[in-house]
């Protein structure tokens, strides 16, 4: 489960993270929005291969009782990456910044639950390495949020 809501995750952030990387007013927040792309793309080609490797679908149920105790599938709507592609400047970095935050809270979610009771000790460490990093990339856009 761990592996498929991580690439549901990574897909979505990877979408508003495309848009703030191009069009971000705010060059740290063009490069937070560089750094989580390429740390998601070395990420997702891991949990893809082990899904792979272990005959899985790439896509979680998303039948609501399939994920009882690992917690829901939190996803943006199809009008969030719309509505921000159509702003710009500042309004557009307050947008990217509010998006990224809740993809990675949802992400963290996903990632703690793995750390903390996973079975698979690849992915444990996969997902304590991706916590930590994680947790540096909220807070610096936390403090975009703030300013």
């Amino acid at each position: 489960m761990f592996a498929q809501m991580g690439l549901a995750q990574i897909t979505e952030g990877d979408r508003v993270a495309e848009i703030t990387e191009q069009r971000a007013a705010n060059p740290e927040l063009r490069a937070v929005a560089a750094e989580l792309r390429g740390q998601w793309r070395t990420e997702g080609e891991t949990l893809r291969g082990w899904l792979d490797d272990w005959a899985r679908p790439h896509a979680a149920d998303p039948s609501a009782g399939a994920h009882a105790g690992h917690g829901a599938l939190h996803s943006l709507r199809e009008e969030d990456f719309t509505g921000l592609g159509a702003l710009a400047g500042p309004d557009l970095d307050r947008g990217a910044v509010a998006l990224l935050l809740g993809n990675l809270h949802n992400a963290m979610e996903t990632m703690r639950m793995e750390a903390a009771s996973g079975s698979y000790p690849e992915a444990v460490d996969l997902a304590k390495r991706m916590t930590e990093s994680r947790q540096k990339q909220i807070q610096r856009l936390l403090a975009m949020a703030a300013g």
